[in-house]
């Protein structure tokens, strides 16, 4: 099979090209709908107002193309091959020779254009806007002072106490709730003159409903002349800051790029914590092209069959329902590697190897 581009390859692309980005604007049209929606619940607690919701719904625009993408794409593959098999085009091919594997090698290039387009946009632009986004939803809506910093973690201020984590979490506490946990807590005290009169490390800061309670702190208390130190196992701090708007500032595993995200595995597996989230996201980055592609691809057999006699209704059902049963796999398998604590790259790469098969079978025994 010749791979130099022809005349019916751009054809094929192009239409197909064409009809996935129209189903991917009305797709994320609807969500970022839904989500500007959802949003204007939040008007009026503390200053969040309508152009919050609306600048925080726009940040998080880059983030819903990437998640909306395959299922668009899945979509627009079989409406746009849909409307060439109903007007006898895709048979006109076959009978010039060209193969169904020509036609799906035509159909995997032009999407893998977009494909590449989305991987950049999730390493770069979409963790950038969803953390602004998330940050201008906590500081309006709690009124507190916080950021947080891509290599620096989380800073919040309350007074003239500057407080910076690393990283941290809620965790369920039994059936008292839930408790948010910080690491590698630093607190800045600054004196009247704004020179710094006291540093404070602990291990972590954990809030719960008797509220904050320092581990293993160590503290530097600075005069004119002398430094003096001091350690204690455990110790209750009295602050008022807010446990709901600091959690809600945390850096979250979507708003990473690839390689934090395993910068940040590696820092929890070294301090004995918890990485499974972020490993979920960050091999769900590595396999998110192979998904695309295999998802479309095992959907193009359905292009030659039903679909010649089948209207927009029956491509467009077809193609929901593909996509739909493909992610529910997905977060089916990536639920039982959290769950049974297997290797991740194994269930990502699970469902795209199914739906390939299912569809390989589908299409012998049409072809049979």
């Amino acid at each position: 099979m010749r791979l130099i581009p022809r005349i019916h390859d751009i054809y094929v692309g192009r239409n197909v090209l064409f009809t996935v980005l129209v189903v991917w604007l009305v797709l994320l049209g609807l969500d970022g709908i839904m989500a500007l929606s959802s949003e204007s619940k939040n008007i009026g607690v503390g200053s969040y107002t309508f152009g919050h919701a609306l600048a925080a719904t726009a940040y998080t625009l880059p983030r819903r193309a990437y998640t909306l993408f395959p299922m668009a794409a899945v979509i627009g593959a079989l409406m746009g091959l849909g409307q060439l098999a109903a007007t006898s085009e895709l048979t006109a091919l076959r009978a010039v020779g060209v193969s169904r594997r020509r036609i799906a090698l035509s159909v995997a290039i032009a999407l893998s254009l977009l494909t590449a387009l989305m991987v950049v946009n999730g390493e770069t632009l979409a963790p950038w806007a969803q953390n602004r986004a998330d940050m201008l939803k906590t500081s309006a809506k709690y009124n507190e002072d916080l950021s947080v910093e891509r290599y620096s973690g989380l800073w919040a201020r309350e007074g003239n106490t500057f407080l910076n984590a690393m990283t941290g979490e809620e965790v369920l506490d039994g059936d008292k709730g839930t408790r948010l946990v910080l690491h590698n807590v630093r607190l800045y005290t600054l004196d009247a003159d704004g020179r710094l009169a006291m540093l404070t490390y602990a291990a972590t800061a954990t809030h719960d409903a008797k509220g904050w309670v320092l581990a293993k702190v160590r503290r530097d208390v600075f005069g004119e002349r002398s430094v003096t130190q001091q350690q204690v196992e455990s110790e209750l701090w009295n602050s008022q800051l807010d446990a709901s708007a600091l959690a809600a500032g945390l850096a979250k595993p979507r708003n990473l790029s690839a390689g934090e995200l395993k910068t940040s595995i590696e820092y929890r597996k070294r301090n004995g914590l918890d990485a499974r989230d972020y490993e979920d996201t960050y091999w769900s980055r590595w396999f998110y092209p192979l998904n695309v592609l295999a998802l479309c691809l095992a959907a193009v057999p359905f292009a030659f069959g039903s679909l010649r006699s089948g209207g927009m209704g029956k491509r467009l059902f077809l193609g929901m329902l593909f996509a739909l049963g493909f992610m529910l796999l997905q977060m089916f398998f990536g639920r039982m590697a959290g769950a049974l604590k297997f290797d991740y790259r194994i269930a990502y790469a699970l469902p795209p190897i199914l739906m390939l098969a299912i569809s390989g079978w589908l299409s012998r025994r049409r072809v049979g």
